[in-house]
């Protein structure tokens, strides 16, 4: 920077010139009183007096500039460059304080400003590291809108559902740019609030997935609508087990009011005499008891999935051979596959088949179950395998593998993930005798199996049959 462009610039160049004029108008009036009593030789140092005296006033202004620069021009300079460094986010930046005279106080105040505004920030810092710690912490997605729509801020689980909704198709999807404005499911939520300004709540559903919503509107610093917050929690788990409970109760009293209805109207019949003879009294009776055995193994499946479920469930655990077994279930089906003209198979023994640990009885049950369900969806001149073997598992441990594969009607592929849920019995897709069964076999296999520390899975094709396989841990 020149240094006229400076106040001590500035200040030294009005001097000079005073300086100057001064003594230029000094000379002028003394020299026309000189030029009459002076001589030559006098006037000539008066001259040289006027030079000297110009020369000596211009070194000291001079002088004097200089002090001036180093004592307010350097100082004012360095606050400027420490204001910089402080505008750039320097705010540790202090000066140094050389004088106690106006120039020192203003640096005094600045170093006092700067730690303010240091502390303010650090503060705010700190607040916001906390804010993010708790948004990072949260299981629950948060979004954060602006007045326009779009997407200010979000916390890992919102960021995450968002890449998920932004990666589906919607019927009115915008364009590219609307893609950071709020998201489809949750734009009738927020034109609600923002044209009611208040509070809302609701529901989302999204695929399969279900999120309960609370969107909260957020002023801006005039006062005005500045946007909302919504924060979401994934509350499928919660309206699955809801409606499960709901489909459970409503199941449970088609089950039972059949039965009930039966027995009370037979029983009447009974009462009021309708059977004249002693054979109608004894269908009457029959149908009477077949009804109540059917309410008694509901009841009984009922409970012991209740205890399995809870973990209450007694078992004896022992060395069990698989062969055996497997033996046993196919004596105790070998004449109803039979009667109905359906083959029913025993292949793959293997001798070196052994269960260190399970229960002979709870395993019978299982196979019961699977092998019922499969003669019951085998229409006649088909046939039924019951098979095993040994296989190794992920991590080289020794499992045995039980196979029930039958050539029935198959199950559709968009119902198998829920063929062991309860009362599957009662899905469209499996259509099955109202008077056999109670819905509850596949489930109770389910926990059975893993109790035993084992899974099952099965595979089924619409007109081709269905295999399950169990895969228990055969033990050291």
């Amino acid at each position: 920077m020149a240094i006229w462009r400076t106040v001590v610039g500035k200040l030294w160049l009005t001097i000079i010139l005073l300086v100057a004029v001064v003594i230029s108008t000094v000379g002028l009036f003394l020299l026309k009183i000189v030029d009459v009593t002076v001589s030559e030789d006098s006037l000539a140092e008066i001259k040289h007096l006027f030079i000297y005296s110009g020369a000596v006033g211009f070194l000291l202004t001079t002088f004097f500039a200089f002090f001036l620069l180093t004592k307010i021009t350097q100082p004012l300079r360095e606050m400027k460059q420490a204001a910089n460094r402080v505008a750039q986010g320097e705010y540790s930046t202090r000066l140094v304080v050389r004088s106690w005279d106006e120039i020192g106080e203003l640096a005094n105040s600045f170093n006092q400003m700067a730690s303010e505004l240091n502390t303010l920030i650090r503060d705010i810092q700190h607040e916001r590291d906390q804010l993010d710690g708790v948004l990072r912490s949260m299981s629950d997605a948060v979004l954060l809108f602006d007045a326009n729509g779009r997407v200010k801020l979000t916390n890992p689980e919102g960021q995450h559902l968002l890449d998920i909704w932004r990666g589906l198709k919607w019927e009115d999807e915008g364009e590219a740019d609307e893609r950071e404005t709020v998201p489809d499911p949750l734009r009738d939520i927020y034109n609600t609030l923002i044209s009611k300004g208040t509070t809302h709540t609701g529901k989302i559903h999204v695929q399969s997935g279900v999120w309960s919503v609370v969107m909260t509107p957020v002023a801006s610093g005039e006062g005005s609508g500045g946007g909302a917050v919504a924060v979401l929690r994934d509350v499928t788990e919660e309206f699955r087990v809801d409606k499960m409970r709901k489909d459970f109760v409503a199941n449970v009293s088609h089950e039972i009011r059949t039965p009930v209805a039966m027995v009370q109207g037979y029983s009447e019949a009974l009462l009021d005499d309708i059977a004249q003879t002693p054979e109608e009294r004894r269908e009457l009776v029959q149908v009477i008891h077949d009804e109540s055995l059917r309410m008694g193994r509901l009841v009984k499946d009922l409970l012991d999935l209740a205890r399995l479920e809870a973990g209450y469930l007694d078992m004896t655990m022992q060395e069990v051979d698989v062969n055996a077994l497997l033996q046993r279930v196919q004596r105790k089906f070998s004449a109803l596959a039979k009667e109905r003209g359906i083959e029913l198979i025993r292949s793959g023994e293997d001798s070196g088949l052994l269960l260190r640990r399970a229960d002979p009885d709870r395993l019978e049950q299982v196979l019961t179950n699977l092998l019922d369900n499969a003669l019951r969806h085998t229409a006649s001149g088909a046939s039924v395998t019951l098979s095993a073997c040994t296989k190794l598992g992920d991590k080289g441990a020794r499992q045995i593998e039980i196979v029930v594969k039958d050539e029935g009607e198959g199950i559709p592929t968009e119902d198998l993930p829920y063929i062991f849920e309860r009362f599957y019995k009662a899905d469209k897709a499996r259509k099955r005798d109202s008077k056999v069964g109670t819905g509850l076999g596949l489930a109770i296999v389910r926990n059975l199996v893993e109790a035993h520390e084992g899974t099952i899975r099965v595979s089924s094709a619409l007109g081709e049959g269905t295999e399950f396989k169990l895969l228990l841990p055969a033990g050291e």
